[in-house]
C-alpha cells in the first residue's frame, strides 16, 4: 500500500515538473524577445540603425546568448517570429563584428563565412534564410528580414511576435512595395522598376501568386495599377541594389 502511494506521488511530481518546464520555456521565449525589443526601440528610427549604441547595449549581448539556447515550440507563428528576429539580430552582430556586405567579397564574408549560435546550432545568415526561414513558405519574410543595407527592407523598431505576426508581415509588405526608393512604376511606359529582391527570390513569389506582378498587385493601393499588374501589363526592370550601411557605422 505504501509503495503504491509513493508511486502515485512520484507520478504527480513528474507531471508537476513537466508543467513547470513547459511554462518556463514559454515565458523564456517572451522574455527573450523583450530584450531585443528594448534594443530596437531605443536604437532604430525609421529604419536607421544606431550601431555604436547597440554595440554598448547589454540587452543585445544577453539576447544573443539566449538565442544560442535550444528552442522547443510547435507553434508555427512563434517559430517564424523567432527566426526573423534571430536573423535581424545576427545581421546587426555581423556589422558590429566588423563585417560588411558593401562589396562582393564583403558579402561572402558577411552572409556565408560568419556563423552564429542559434537554437543549439551553428549557422550563417545565408543558410538561415534559405534552409530555415524560406521553407516556411511565407514570401513576406523577404520584407521582414534585414541585411543591414540601404536597399533592404527597413528594420522595424519592434520585434516580430507570434501574436502580431500576420499584421506585421502585412505591414512590412505594404511598406516595402509602396516605397518608391525600392519599387516604382512608370505608368506611361508600362515599366515596373522593382527591387532585386523580386529577382533573387522570384520562385518564392511565383509559387505563391503565379507571377511577380500578380504578387505585387496585392499590396498596391491604386486599383487601376493593381489591375494592370494582375494582367501582367508591365515590363520588369530590376533596380540597382544599394549595399551601403543602413545607419550610423560602429566605431
Amino acid at each position: 500500500m505504501t509503495s503504491n502511494i509513493l508511486v502515485i506521488k512520484l507520478h504527480y511530481i513528474q507531471i508537476a515538473i513537466v508543467v513547470f518546464l513547459c511554462s518556463v520555456t514559454i515565458s523564456w521565449a517572451d522574455a527573450d524577445h523583450d530584450l531585443f525589443q528594448q534594443v530596437l526601440a531605443g536604437n532604430v528610427i525609421n529604419g536607421e540603425v544606431n550601431y555604436p549604441q547597440i554595440a554598448k547595449n547589454e540587452s543585445f549581448q544577453k539576447y544573443l546568448k539566449q538565442l544560442a539556447k535550444p528552442q522547443s515550440s510547435e507553434d508555427k507563428s512563434q517559430q517564424l517570429a523567432y527566426w526573423i528576429n534571430a536573423y535581424n539580430a545576427f545581421a546587426i552582430k555581423g556589422i558590429l563584428d566588423g563585417r560588411s556586405p558593401s562589396t562582393f567579397l564583403g558579402r561572402i564574408g558577411y552572409f556565408k563565412n560568419a556563423k552564429y549560435e542559434v537554437a543549439g546550432r551553428n549557422i550563417n545568415l545565408y543558410d538561415l534564410e534559405r534552409d530555415v526561414i524560406i521553407p516556411y513558405g511565407e514570401p513576406r519574410i523577404h520584407f521582414a528580414i534585414n541585411c543591414a543595407s540601404a536597399s533592404c527592407p527597413k528594420l522595424f523598431s519592434e520585434v516580430y511576435t507570434a501574436q502580431n505576426l500576420e499584421q506585421q508581415l502585412e505591414k512590412s509588405a505594404y511598406l516595402f512595395i509602396g516605397d518608391q526608393s525600392r519599387n516604382r512604376f512608370d505608368r506611361e511606359k508600362k515599366v515596373a522598376h522593382l527591387s532585386k529582391i523580386f529577382d533573387w527570390f522570384e520562385k518564392d513569389f511565383k509559387d505563391y501568386s503565379g507571377s511577380i506582378q500578380k504578387y505585387i498587385a496585392q499590396y498596391v493601393e491604386d486599383p487601376e495599377l493593381a489591375a494592370q499588374l494582375r494582367n501582367e501589363e508591365y515590363r520588369i526592370k530590376y533596380m540597382k541594389y544599394d549595399w551601403s550601411l543602413n545607419g550610423k557605422a560602429p566605431k
